[in-house]
């Protein structure tokens, strides 16, 4: 009897672990906290297949849009869900780390599991290419001599493009006005319709827009050196203006995952980096891959959420 009731224990403890060695037995969501179209849910959408094939088992990924705030529905909806493996997510630097720094929020960037960074893009400014403005001096001559005029759309307040914004405002002494939107693709129809002046849009954004037709002319490319991806295209710096901001797009999921699941999970996404058929179709979006593992991803989410309390109390962009 003794020895029934120890191997029925013995049973009853091994359960979870065998449910979990299973994993996944159902679809896994991935959250995407901006709108269809944009940047973070094509890179989303291009990556699913390669990490369903990569966790074996019959993965199945569905993206699911959690657009508003300037991206807190879908980071808050990432954080407070069950971590079993079953949602994981993307999330986008600044805005992970803004958004709580300029008002409370329901999540923080150590609510989360980090499984590996996927995309390193450098901010730019776009114009619609019927504008005379070429580049940034001239754009800062126009607001200039139109103060308050020059609209420039972002993908929400404490965003990348926000604070781009913000430090060129600052640095060219001019005034612009902010609207901001859900995602990139709404800026995109708001310049494509010239509903406004400038379009804050990352340039791997930006040129996947602008070979889909948009008539887009971008002006800059806010990275420490001119990339591969835009090689013609000046810094900022090489324009006269210290500015250097970009789009981190990483993945995540609630903290409290499993090890085992974790570890899956980290292994899944680093093979579907690394995978020359994943990388072509990164070419094909103009996404520019910067693959940090785990620890690495989180010093880096860790030391620029550093950088952005300093920001704030020399620029609080909630108040521009």
């Amino acid at each position: 009897m003794h020895h029934l009731v120890a191997a029925l224990c013995t049973a009853l403890m091994l359960l979870p672990a065998a449910a979990r060695a299973q994993y996944p037995e159902r679809p896994i969501n991935v959250i995407v906290a901006y709108s269809p179209g944009g940047g973070t849910d094509l890179i989303a959408r291009a990556i699913a297949p390669f990490i369903e094939k990569n966790l074996g088992g019959g993965a199945r990924l569905v993206v699911v849009n959690r657009a508003g705030a300037g991206g807190e529905i879908g980071f808050a909806a990432l954080a407070a869900a069950a971590p079993d493996g079953y949602t994981i997510g993307f999330v986008n630097t600044p805005p992970l780390l803004t958004i709580p720094i300029e008002r409370p929020a329901q999540f923080g960037w150590q609510r989360y599991e980090y499984l590996g960074n996927i995309i390193d893009d450098p901010c730019n400014f776009s114009v619609h290419a019927d504008t005379d403005i070429k580049d940034l001096k001239q754009l800062a001559a126009y607001a200039k001599a139109n103060p308050g005029v020059v609209t420039v759309g972002t993908t929400g307040i404490g965003s990348d493009d926000h604070l781009a914004m913000l430090m060129f405002g600052r640095a060219a002494g001019v005034q612009l006005r902010h609207i901001p939107f859900k995602g990139s693709a709404d800026v995109r129809a708001a310049i494509s319709g010239k509903q406004i002046t400038v379009a804050a849009i990352n340039i791997g954004e930006a040129m996947q827009y602008q070979k889909g037709g948009t008539p887009l002319r971008n002006l800059v490319q806010m990275s420490p050196a001119r990339t591969n991806l835009a090689p013609d295209l000046a810094t900022a710096r090489e324009q006269g203006y210290d500015i250097e901001l970009s789009s981190l797009r990483g993945m995540v999921a609630p903290k409290g995952l499993p090890p085992e699941i974790r570890d899956r999970l980290v292994k899944a996404i680093e093979r579907s980096v690394a995978d020359p058929e994943f990388q072509a179709k990164a070419v094909q979006f103009f996404s520019p891959l910067r693959y940090l593992p785990p620890a690495q991803y989180e010093t880096l989410v860790r030391e620029a959420d550093t950088t952005y309390r300093l920001l704030w109390k020399e620029l609080p962009w909630a108040d521009k």
